[in-house]
Formats: C-alpha cells, sequence, structure tokens
C-alpha cells in the first residue's frame, strides 16, 4: 500500500469517535521551577498566552537554548506524547502493536495510550509513522473525537464561519464543526481560514490542547481575537481588501547575501521592492512596507517564514507567507579570505562562529550578526573543523514571498 493510500485510509480511521467515555483533563498543578517564557515567544506573539499556561502545567517544555520554537512542525509522536501530558482517560479499547513503533521507542507509552484512549488511530497494517508530521484538521478531529464532542446544529452551518470550508475533507466535517461549536479552534493569522491540511506547529496545538480544557472547566479562558466564535459568531471583517493566497510578494535586503549555519533561525526584516496594486491601480501595499520574519534552515536549504507586514504609517498586518526552499550553499575552509566571505554579507550567529572556528579568525564578531545566541557560545559547536558548509541566500532574488493563506488589509 502507498503512503498516500495509508493517509486517505488513516483519514477515516482518525474520524471514528467513541461515545460513552468520560473524559478527566489531567492538569498538573502550577510548579514553581516549571519554564514559563520563552527567547522566542514575546509578550505580544499571538499564542503566547496559550504556551505560558501549558509550559507552567508541565504540558508543555521549551528547550535548552531556551525557546520554545513554536512554528516547529508536530509530528504524530509529539502529538501522542502532548495528549498523554494533557488528559487521562479511560481505555475505549484494546492495544495494539504498531510495527514502526519500538518498544523501547521513545513515545511508545504515549503512542499506546493515544491509542486505547481513542485519540489517534493508526494506518492499516498496524502502522503508526510516528514521524509524519500531522495537518491541523487531524489535530482537531483527534480532539473532537477523543473527548466526545458532537455537534448540536448542522455542520454545514457551522463550517460557514471559514472561508475556505470547501478544503475541509469530508471525512473530518462533522468532527471539525464540532470542534468550532466548542471553541477548540484557534486560527491564526486570520481567523476566517481554517488551513485545515497544514502542519499543525507546536504553538497552534499549545492553542487547541489550552482551548479543549478550557471547555472541560480546567483552565481559564484566553481573550484571543484568533479563537473561532469566541463573541458567538464570528462575522467578516468589513471593508477589507483580499489578497489570494498563492500571490507573491517582492522584497529586498540591504546585503548582498545572507549566511546560516545548520540548525540555525534568525530574524530577518525584508522591504517590499516593488507597489502591489489591484486591477484598478490602487496601491495595496507600497514599495518599502517592512515584511517582518524569520530565516530559518531547513531539510534541503532555508527558507524565509514572513509573519508581519508593517506599513510606514506603522499599521501592522498578520502575514502567512514564505518564500522557496533556497538550496545554493558556501563551503568556508581553513586558510580561506575571510573577507571574501563576509563580503556585504549578514550572518547567523551560527555562520559566524562556524567561520571564526573553522579560520582562527575572531574578528568575525565585528561583522553584521542577526540575532540568536552569542558567537562566543557556539564556537566549541565548530572548533577543530577545516572546513564547514554553510547555507547562503541572495535575499533580493531568493527570497520573494509567496502567500499560503489570503491576506487581508
Amino acid at each position: 500500500m502507498t503512503n498516500q493510500s495509508r493517509r486517505s485510509s488513516t483519514a477515516l480511521l482518525v474520524a471514528v469517535s467513541f461515545i460513552g467515555s468520560s473524559v478527566i483533563p489531567l492538569i498538573s498543578a502550577t510548579s514553581a521551577f516549571a519554564q514559563t517564557t520563552f527567547n522566542d515567544v514575546p509578550p505580544n506573539y499571538w499564542a503566547q498566552p496559550f504556551i505560558q499556561e501549558l509550559a507552567s502545567r508541565d504540558i508543555l517544555k521549551g528547550f535548552p537554548d531556551g525557546g520554545f520554537r513554536p512554528n516547529d512542525p508536530v509530528t504524530r509522536a509529539q502529538f501522542a506524547a502532548i495528549l498523554s501530558k494533557a488528559t487521562n482517560k479511560a481505555p475505549v479499547r484494546g492495544e495494539v502493536s504498531f510495527v514502526d513503533v519500538s518498544s523501547n521507542y521513545w513515545a511508545a507509552t504515549a503512542i499506546q495510550k493515544s491509542y486505547t484512549t481513542g485519540f489517534l488511530s493508526g494506518y492499516p497494517g498496524n502502522v503508526f509513522e510516528p514521524s509524519q508530521n500531522i495537518p491541523r484538521v487531524q489535530i482537531l478531529v483527534s480532539l473532537a473525537n477523543g473527548l466526545n464532542y458532537s455537534a448540536s446544529q448542522a455542520p454545514e452551518t457551522i463550517l460557514q464561519a471559514y472561508s475556505d470550508s470547501s478544503s475541509i475533507p469530508n471525512y473530518a466535517r462533522n468532527s471539525v464543526a464540532a470542534a468550532t461549536e466548542n471553541r477548540l479552534v484557534v486560527n491564526y493569522p486570520n481567523v476566517l481560514f481554517l488551513n485545515p491540511n497544514q502542519t499543525a506547529t507546536r504553538a497552534e496545538v499549545a492553542a487547541f490542547i489550552y482551548q479543549a480544557l478550557v471547555k472541560s472547566g480546567q483552565v481559564n479562558a484566553i481573550a484571543s481575537p484568533y479563537i473561532v466564535g469566541q463573541n458567538g459568531t464570528t462575522p467578516p471583517v468589513q471593508n477589507q481588501v483580499r489578497i489570494p493566497a498563492g500571490n507573491t510578494i517582492a522584497v529586498q535586503y540591504s546585503k548582498d547575501k545572507i549566511l546560516l549555519g545548520p540548525d540555525e533561525k534568525v530574524p530577518l526584516t525584508l522591504t517590499v521592492s516593488q507597489n502591489i496594486a489591484n486591477p484598478q491601480g490602487v496601491i495595496l501595499i507600497p514599495s518599502g512596507t517592512q515584511v517582518v520574519g524569520e530565516l530559518r534552515t531547513v531539510s534541503g536549504g532555508a527558507q524565509f517564514f514572513a509573519s508581519q507586514l508593517v506599513f510606514a504609517n506603522g499599521k501592522q498586518v498578520a502575514i502567512n507567507g514564505t518564500s522557496k526552499v533556497v538550496t545554493t550553499t558556501e563551503k568556508v575552509d581553513k586558510g580561506i579570505s575571510v573577507g571574501k566571505v563576509v563580503q556585504n554579507a549578514a550572518l547567523g550567529a551560527a555562520a559566524a562562529a562556524a567561520i571564526s572556528a573553522v579560520t582562527g579568525d575572531r574578528a568575525i564578531a565585528t561583522e553584521e550578526v542577526l540575532g540568536g545566541a552569542g558567537i562566543g557560545t557556539l564556537l566549541g559547536l565548530f572548533l577543530g573543523r577545516d572546513s564547514v558548509t554553510l547555507a547562503s541566500v541572495n535575499p533580493n532574488t531568493d527570497l520573494t514571498v509567496t502567500l499560503n493563506s489570503d491576506l487581508l488589509l
């Protein structure tokens, strides 16, 4: 059976609900020792309250570098582990042996629990695929079914809240409607768009899980404009201009290239390089508008993730867009001319540390470094190497932003 067939079959399996079992959320008392603030989750970040509350209860944790990595994808195994900490439910079916989950696998116990309690199911042939990224729609189906939610009115009526309701898979429509009615759904940056088939991020999972705990009465509700139906209904926003998903925004940057080290994320602000206008010639996004986001090394290269537009008048608009994956690399060897490597370049802290360690040139610290950890703390990762390969991005040609969802202005 192909992976695509497995996914289709799994969609149906996940959609099976289990009625009649009581669900008792298990919330740890707030710990004085829990890390609740993270260096990549500022106070004004859309999911900060959800993340902080779950972290204080030890349901979610950060990473040794002090970050939470809110935009990282969530795998099926990771989601099972989060469920294991967030809920306590009596089994509704017996255990199963998944062929791709060994007994000593880090999440084996959590995966088994998520199965026996009815939150997750496997693929045909007792395959679980623990490393597979899980989409938003399957998170909602899992929670709605595992918590025995059902809609009190016609699902299609409830799903009218979403401008992209047609993209919700048929198997999931009843469950998503139930999750919506129970206010589990949190849509950022645009509350009208569910983006059901988009891979769920750690921040999104935190929001969904927290809302499930709100419904159970275990935690206090958080006021957020991104919760669907928080005020009873979610009316369309009037007098807004919509730029459809798939459109592109050309950008530019003051440097000719940006170098990133392995597993690096850096804050990056680009500017719109040319006016974006509607068919009548009205300028919607003027050139010079800032595009705020993050440049990351990803599998296969580097990619820019846009999160916000900042106009000259100070107006800020959330944006969901990404560049292509840039696969260009640059090798730095011992003895190379550092000046040539860093000429008119911006560097991630890891890239700067790598260049310093390989070449022995500590003056690299005077070059422009884009956020992240200090160079000194990263030097030890690269000492002793004779060469290092860095991701190399030409921001003026490589980072054109493609909208992943409609942009409302």
